[in-house]
């Protein structure tokens, strides 16, 4: 009874210009969420997973317009088979959820060449069949790491430009920190304003190495199968707090 009310006030004392265009979200504690109640690792990737249409909801409420969410990291694709292949099974399952909800549109980022060619293809899938969709933009990371993003982004310019004859010197003369920007996952979207990592954890483990330079970071102590829309709103209001500088 108590929280509706507290939300609802903490909602009237945020002006909507003191709000990020562009959240990304760590969704971190999945596996020792489980380990706390007493179940498998999978559950915890499943509880994990049916939090995520909640935060869009709220998001949505609050007129977000991009959100980005790392789901999996390229670390984890080491992880041992007998867990990796259920938890691609849940990203697979969670994003089609998204999908049937008709009210986003997703656009996969990370490296997809990495992945199982029936994950790539689900996430293909997705993205084109929520591409004409006037909603929020929801970024599923799958497979991704920040490092590995700015390579690929590197290597993409590298061959778009020899594809038009500009040799290496010339190149050298030109390129700049959009030239790179402009070959990104999220080309073309706003930088997140604010980074939320759940469980904790008090470090970004390369989730958007570059986009974030500017970003303001919230780290919250829930387990992500636990992360409430008060946690979220609290999020909302430490970020509307703070004087951003925009670095200078």
């Amino acid at each position: 009874m108590f929280y509706p009310a507290y939300e609802a006030r903490m909602l009237q004392a945020m002006p909507a210009e003191s709000l990020p265009r562009h959240v990304g979200v760590m969704l971190d504690g999945n596996r020792r969420w489980a380990k706390a109640v007493g179940r498998d690792t999978a559950h915890g990737h499943r509880a994990g997973a049916a939090n995520i249409e909640p935060l869009l909801t709220w998001c949505d409420e609050v007129g977000i317009q991009v959100v980005t969410l790392w789901l999996l990291s390229t670390d984890n694709l080491h992880r041992p088979e007998a867990e990796l292949v259920p938890l691609l099974g849940i990203i697979e399952e969670a994003v089609a959820s998204l999908v049937d909800q008709r009210r986003w549109r997703i656009h996969p980022v990370g490296a997809l060449n990495l992945l199982p060619v029936a994950t790539a293809e689900r996430l293909r899938a997705a993205e084109e069949s929520t591409r004409d969709i006037d909603g929020m933009l929801v970024n599923v990371a799958v497979g991704y790491g920040g490092r590995h993003e700015i390579a690929d982004a590197v290597r993409s310019l590298l061959t778009e430009h020899a594809a038009k004859g500009t040799s290496l010197e010339e190149l050298a003369e030109i390129i700049d920190v959009e030239h790179i920007a402009d070959h990104l996952y999220t080309a073309g979207q706003p930088d997140p304003d604010l980074v939320i990592r759940t469980s904790g954890e008090q470090r970004l483990g390369g989730f958007l190495l570059w986009q974030s330079a500017k970003s303001e970071f919230y780290f919250c102590e829930a387990y992500w199968p636990d992360f409430r829309r008060v946690d979220f709103l609290r999020a909302l209001r430490a970020y509307a707090q703070r004087d951003r500088r925009g670095g200078r």
